[in-house]
């Protein structure tokens, strides 16, 4: 999750809320991609999840991180709780999954060498300590109880939060990973349009990227469970957003639905003062009972843009939310995918062809089969398999056209990232299929074998 924002003066109207998000239109040449992946850590003699601190901790990955590879640390309260460098940071999640928040880059190629870079170097430093990593959508083996929660105050306060509303935020905190996109726009209507497209079309990345069919143990029914818990965090900052689909969608219609979504905190002098549940529009007013007679800053409004969580969310930049964690392979495929549906206009235009006609009902049930059954999912005459080899060949199409080269020129461009996903849709089998055939099979429903033969 994002760190304190920072920088940005008073905020004295509306349309400032507006124009922060409006100034991160860029032109085509300016686009980049940034991309975002957790993963779980783990003690490789005990199969335990990693706490905070100690020989075999978080603390020693990021301290060795820091000493052994140039990371700067970045600190909160006397703990050390992130890392940066070259414009990209690593930090924490709730539970102590490891992210990787990428520097914005220009092609999937440099991606795929930073995610290789990184999970090279968190290797080098796990292994060092008697420590593993792991992608997946969800814990498969651990509860509630056995996850540490990182000491941060941010996170101090979603966790009482999480369980007033909702039933599972507390889950989604703790034991789900995922990987993410984080894209540009042009435009006012160019973002309405990627927006549209992005949020229709996250349940085929859902399916697609389906990897946590495991709870505690045993199977849970779902392919992605990290989807499914989503659905059932809290219904205030989740979802498909219908109204982007309305008219008069824009940032001035974003900006309307964030000032609704109550507020976690207001970040002060390095501290996370409480302000559960209080409305932004009330600090706009200097009514904020956290904080009476103060009014927001620009980076108040930052900071509270992160605590909304719908499939796709926008700030200064784009966001695609609807994918489980995973391997490597699929580390890379995420910003391939959505990097050919939305960077290339030919593409853009043919994926809202494609989704234009659908009402909000068939979104929303799409989302919840692709949790569900992921590549097996139907919602009435579409088959999700099927949609998902028309949208694969939109993005593919797309990255065709973006002509942009690899390996000093020896890859004309970046179609092959796509490869993990094309199998996929030939075989009809995600990573959960694949995970569930080995769990009823060799495994013997022995999911600790899980650790071995898929961690990083």
């Amino acid at each position: 999750m994002s760190i304190p924002q920072t920088g940005g003066g008073p905020i004295e109207s509306f349309e400032q809320l507006a124009s922060y998000l409006e100034d991160g239109c860029k032109p085509k040449d300016d686009w980049r991609i940034g991309t975002e992946h957790e993963k779980f850590g783990y003690c490789k003699d005990t199969l335990r999840p990693i706490p905070y601190a100690g020989e075999r901790s978080i603390l020693a990955v990021l301290e060795g991180l820091r000493d052994a590879h140039g990371w700067t640390p970045v600190e909160e309260s006397g703990f050390l709780i992130g890392l940066e460098k070259d414009g990209a940071n690593v930090s924490l999640e709730p539970g102590g999954q490891l992210e990787l928040s990428g520097a914005p880059l220009e092609n999937i190629h440099a991606t795929c060498e930073e995610v290789n870079a990184h999970l090279r170097d968190v290797k080098h430093i796990a292994d060092a300590v008697g420590v593993g990593f792991i992608g997946l959508g969800a814990a498969p083996i651990w509860r509630h109880e056995d996850m540490p929660l990182m000491p941060k105050g941010r996170y101090k306060l979603m966790d009482n939060y999480m369980q007033t509303v909702g039933t599972m935020g507390t889950t989604m905190m703790r034991r789900t990973c995922t990987v993410q996109v984080n894209l540009d726009f042009a435009s006012e209507a160019d973002m309405v349009k990627k927006f549209r497209v992005a949020l229709a079309l996250q349940p085929v990345a859902t399916a697609l990227f389906a990897n946590s069919p495991f709870l505690e143990g045993r199977p849970n029914g779902m392919k992605s469970w990290r989807a499914n818990v989503w659905r059932h965090l809290d219904d205030d900052r989740t979802g498909m957003l219908p109204f982007v689909f309305e008219d008069g969608m824009g940032f001035e219609r974003y900006v309307d639905y964030a000032l609704d979504v109550p507020m976690y905190f207001v970040y002060r002098d390095g501290k996370y003062i409480d302000a559960l549940g209080q409305s932004f529009r009330d600090f706009m007013k200097g009514r904020l009972p956290a904080l009476p007679g103060e009014t927001p800053t620009l980076s108040d409004w930052a900071d509270h843009l992160t605590t909304i969580f719908p499939e796709a969310r926008i700030k200064k930049f784009m966001e695609m939310r609807g994918a489980d964690g995973g391997p490597w392979r699929r580390l890379c495929a995420l910003p391939a995918l959505w990097v050919g549906l939305l960077y290339d206009q030919t593409a853009l235009d043919a994926a809202w062809d494609l989704v234009k006609g659908w009402d909000a009902q068939t979104r929303d049930a799409l989302r919840v089969a692709a949790a569900r059954d992921a590549l097996q999912a139907r919602v009435g005459d579409i088959d999700m398999r099927a949609l998902a080899g028309r949208v694969l060949e939109i993005s593919r199409e797309g990255l065709k056209a973006r002509a942009r080269p690899g390996a000093g020129g020896m890859i004309p461009d970046e179609r092959h990232f796509l490869h993990a996903l094309e199998d996929s849709v030939a075989d009809g089998r995600v990573p959960a299929d694949e995970l569930l055939e080995k769990y009823y099979g060799e495994w013997n429903g022995d999911l600790t074998r899980i650790y071995a033969e898929y961690s990083y």
